[in-house]
């Protein structure tokens, strides 16, 4: 274990005293619009984590958990802070990396399946548990920047990249960036801001079924992503002071990018979403997680460069599944892993079959 001065700080009291008092003093906020409960989350389920965050989660349980892990804290122009376990000195590097609405703590049940590769799972900065949060938030170039410093520092200078979500823009941005550093990328994500910029004139069936469908996410489930990158500080000054405010933000993602079949807690349980949440309730982070949509550009829809074999893993809940033609205009792809079950936090949901694709990317990396 690393020393305890590595790991996140401990909450102190006055803080969980805090919590329970505001969530004491909430508020229903019940919404219904023409004899119908209004989109969104549902008012009962969030009531009824509400009532459980306030009495009978026992966050120092998890907190002791979380801070167990092998953290280590890298020095540099932008300090960060990672999960560092270590194999043998010839094992191959996995470099980890989550994305929104989550932390680290995606790939809690990941870790103890690759036991054979030293895992680097930085805590992406801005988000739970870094360095820097809450504070500055980063756009996925910066975030890759300062990620590639770090494993130098930690001496890697060659690592497989595994990622989601947001993970997977700061790993494009890492293979395009810093591409002698990356042997291989397990992705299973593409950013949908490709899609932003100049499409192609050639694209294929499948490819212009794929914009319809972003269309169509774009106008019915993307409003949160639009909020994050156009008024942001509005948006954390709301759910800063709120801590139902957050689990109603976090946990209507939760429930509906996970692939449960209508009960969620066969994937999250309760004090598993209410962990998560409490990540960033407590470090006070949502406002900088924001960084990679309020500075997000459309990235250059060219190739990237150096022929990087990539593995490509496609679960049916996760939120716009690109085609595999989309995906070769921009990767070199090497496997293409089509799943029954899982959605968009796979790491957690579908654990084996993530790390079974991870080492085809293991497998079929760059000497």
């Amino acid at each position: 274990m690393t020393e305890p001065t590595h790991a996140p700080a401990e909450v102190g009291e006055d803080a969980l005293t805090d919590l329970h008092d505001r969530l004491r003093r909430r508020r229903s906020s019940e919404v219904v619009f023409g004899g119908t409960p209004a989109p969104g989350v549902n008012g009962d389920w969030l009531a009824s984590l509400a009532r459980r965050w306030e009495d009978g989660y026992d966050w120092r349980v998890h907190e002791a958990r979380i801070r167990s892990l092998p953290w280590e804290l890298v020095d540099g122009a932008s300090p960060l802070r990672v999960v560092h376990r270590k194999a043998g000195a010839e094992a191959p590097v996995v470099l980890l990396l989550h994305g929104w609405p989550d932390s680290v703590l995606r790939f809690e049940r990941v870790l103890p399946l690759l036991t054979r590769c030293t895992v680097v799972a930085p805590a992406l900065p801005g988000f739970p548990f870094s360095v820097d949060a809450p504070g500055r938030g980063m756009s996925v170039v910066e975030m890759a920047d300062v990620i590639a410093e770090a494993m130098q520092t930690l001496g890697y200078e060659r690592y497989i990249v595994s990622a989601g979500d947001v993970g997977c823009g700061v790993a494009e941005a890492l293979m395009r960036a810093h591409t002698d550093a990356v042997q291989a990328a397990h992705l299973t994500d593409i950013s949908e801001v490709h899609l932003e910029a100049r499409l192609p004139d050639d694209l294929t069936a499948a490819e212009r079924d794929y914009v319809r469908r972003w269309r169509t996410w774009t106008a019915t489930e993307a409003a949160y992503g639009a909020q994050q990158a156009t008024k942001p500080a509005t948006l954390a000054a709301a759910l800063t002071d709120s801590p139902v405010g957050l689990l109603a933000w976090i946990g209507e993602k939760l429930h509906s990018w996970t692939d449960h079949g209508g009960d969620i807690s066969t994937v999250l349980a309760p004090d598993d979403i209410l962990t998560w949440v409490s990540a960033y309730w407590f470090t006070g982070a949502i406002g900088s997680s924001f960084g990679p949509y309020a500075s997000r550009m459309p990235p250059s829809n060219d190739r990237v460069p150096g022929d990087i074999p990539v593995v490509m893993s496609v679960f049916p809940g996760d939120l716009l599944n690109a085609p595999r033609d989309f995906v070769e205009r921009l990767f070199s792809v090497h496997s293409f892993r089509e799943h029954a079950r899982g959605g968009h936090f796979a790491a957690w949901e579908q654990p084996e079959q993530y790390v079974a694709d991870l080492e085809v990317a293991l497998a079929a990396r760059r000497l």
